[in-house]
C-alpha cells in the first residue's frame, strides 16, 4: 500500500545509543480511526518509537512518514509540576494558545472534567490530571492522538473509565490513536490492533491474535495470559453523553 493511504508510516527504522541499539528493523503504519496499542517491558524502547513517530528525535536509520498536514495531539508519560507554583487548570489549558481559550470549557466537558476548571492543577486527582492532559491534547483537533501511559498514576476502575473515554473519543473524532501502555489486561479493550516491542516487533496483531502468539507468551509469561481480559469490540456502540463515565454493559 502507498505511504499516501497511511497518516504515519515507519520503515526500516533503527536507533542507537552509541553502541547499543534502542530499535532494531521497526515498522509500523497507522490508518485513520485505528487505534494502535504498543505493548512491552520497561527498557523495550516504546517511548523512544513514540518520539521518533512524533519528530521529536531522529532515527539512526530508515523513513518517517507523515501525512502532509497531519495534526498531532500528544499526551506525555508524566507531567513535573512545581507544588508551589499557582497554577489552575483553566491556566495551564490556555497556556496552550490565546485564540483556544474559548475551548477549555467545552475540551473538558468532552473529557469529563470539566468540574476542575478552576482547581490548582497540584491539587487535583491523577485521573482528572489525565483527563487534563487528554484535553490539551484534543486541542490541536488532531487527526492522531499520541497517548504515552495514559492512565499512569490512575487506579483499576479510572483506567477502565479512561480507556473507554479514549475509544468514545476515537469514535465521535475518527481520529487515529497510538498509544502506549503495560496495562495489558484492560487495554485490550480499547485498542483494533497491537504491537509487542522489545526493541523489535515480537507480534502484532489484533488482541486475540497477539495473545495467542508464542512471542507474546514467552514475553510475558503465562501469569500475564491468566490475568488477561481480551474483549471484542463493538465498532457500532456509541456513548451519547460524552461526560459518562459508566463501564460498558
Amino acid at each position: 500500500m502507498d505511504g499516501s493511504d497511511y497518516l504515519l508510516e515507519l520503515t526500516d527504522i533503527n536507533q542507537f545509543q552509541g553502541a547499543r541499539q534502542l530499535l532494531q528493523q521497526i515498522n509500523l503504519q497507522l490508518k485513520a480511526g485505528e487505534i494502535l496499542t504498543i505493548i512491552g517491558p520497561n527498557g523495550a524502547g516504546k517511548t523512544t518509537l513514540v518520539r521518533i513517530a512524533l519528530g521529536l528525535l531522529p532515527a539512526s536509520s530508515g523513513t518517517v512518514y507523515r501525512r502532509p498536514g497531519l495534526h498531532i495531539g500528544y499526551m506525555p508519560q508524566r507531567l513535573h509540576i512545581d507544588p508551589t507554583f499557582p497554577l489552575t487548570v483553566r491556566r495551564f489549558l490556555s497556556m496552550a494558545g490565546r485564540k483556544k481559550t474559548e475551548r477549555i470549557l467545552p475540551l473538558l466537558k468532552e473529557v469529563g472534567a470539566a468540574e476542575v476548571i478552576d482547581a490548582p492543577l497540584q491539587n487535583i486527582s491523577g485521573g482528572e490530571l489525565q483527563r487534563v492532559l487528554l484535553a490539551r491534547a484534543l486541542m490541536r483537533d488532531p487527526d492522531l492522538l499520541v497517548l504515552d501511559e495514559p492512565v499512569q498514576g490512575v487506579d483499576v476502575h479510572g483506567q477502565v473509565e479512561l480507556y473507554q473515554l479514549i475509544t468514545r473519543i476515537r469514535e465521535r473524532r475518527n481520529c487515529a490513536v497510538m498509544m502506549v501502555s503495560h496495562d495489558l489486561h484492560l487495554v485490550m479493550a480499547a485498542t483494533d490492533r497491537v504491537l509487542c516491542l522489545n526493541r523489535h516487533i515480537c507480534c502484532s496483531g489484533t488482541p486475540e491474535a497477539v495473545t495467542n502468539d508464542p512471542a507474546y507468551l514467552e514475553l510475558f509469561g503465562p501469569l500475564a495470559v491468566q490475568h488477561l481480559a481480551v474483549y471484542s469490540h463493538d465498532r457500532s456502540h456509541r456513548h451519547d453523553d460524552p461526560a459518562e463515565h459508566g463501564a460498558c454493559q
